[in-house]
């Protein structure tokens, strides 16, 4: 498979937003998911909408990751060499992602608009797995119509931009894109509205058939978002974080 970042731009949205919609293959994708699914029950975090796994650990209350290498099954090809050929994360600190989380959403499953917040350089690249989803984009400050509970948005409105994410795609969102707006999956078993008038990365699509009716259901999705967490504190300094003595 050959990439073009360039030829990837989502046109709507200012040079902030990239689609491409074969990045991985059908076998790759399902050796992703076979791992996905036999990673052991601990790591699974059961939330009210859905379940994650947090790789290699999840964020101490200082937003620190503790050093860890990444498995292979999430760096071999997809870091190493796509991202890296790329260069999607060659401006960041470190260089390369060090964090990935693991998003399971079953038919009906959302998650409610949200900002990934500044524990991460501004640059989030999701891989999606298993089933198509809608990726809502709303404007960060909150307008009539959006309510706050516990600093996430509950917007009653439409969203400003919608991505249609296929299986197997890459979506990169970075910069103001990151900074100044919300991104959330409505809770539906089915995608609606879809076509050319609504979905921003409608020309980038691997198959636009299946969506031309205006609306497909959903199945089970699996997504793989890659970030940088900016503090990272080495092993040797775990104590410190769970209450140890220097």
């Amino acid at each position: 498979m050959s990439y073009d970042l360039d030829g990837a731009r989502i046109a709507p949205l200012s040079g902030d937003a990239f689609y491409i919609s074969d990045f991985v293959s059908e076998d790759e994708e399902a050796w992703l998911m076979h791992k996905v699914q036999s990673a052991p029950l601990p790591r699974w975090t059961h939330l009210s909408h859905r379940r994650l796994q947090t790789w290699p650990s999840a964020l101490t209350k200082t937003n620190t990751l503790l050093s860890s290498p990444l498995p292979s099954w999430l760096t071999d090809p997809i870091i190493s060499p796509r991202f890296k050929e790329l260069g999607i994360f060659a401006n960041a600190p470190h260089s390369t992602p060090n964090h990935v989380l693991v998003n399971e959403y079953q038919p009906g499953q959302g998650i409610m608009p949200h900002e990934d917040g500044a524990a991460y350089y501004p640059l989030v690249a999701t891989v999606s797995l298993g089933a198509p989803i809608v990726l809502d984009i709303y404007e960060k400050n909150p307008r009539e119509g959006a309510e706050e509970t516990d600093g996430v948005m509950d917007f009653h409105g439409r969203p400003r931009f919608r991505i249609l994410q296929e299986r197997r795609s890459l979506l990169i969102m970075r910069g103001k894109l990151y900074t100044d707006s919300l991104h959330g999956i409505a809770e539906s078993t089915r995608d609606e509205d879809l076509g050319p008038h609504s979905i921003c990365n409608w020309d980038l699509l691997r198959e636009k058939a299946p969506y031309e009716g205006g609306w497909v259901m959903r199945e089970t999705r699996t997504s793989l978002t890659y970030r940088d967490v900016l503090k990272v504190a080495k092993m040797g300094n775990t104590l410190k974080f769970l209450g140890g003595t220097k």
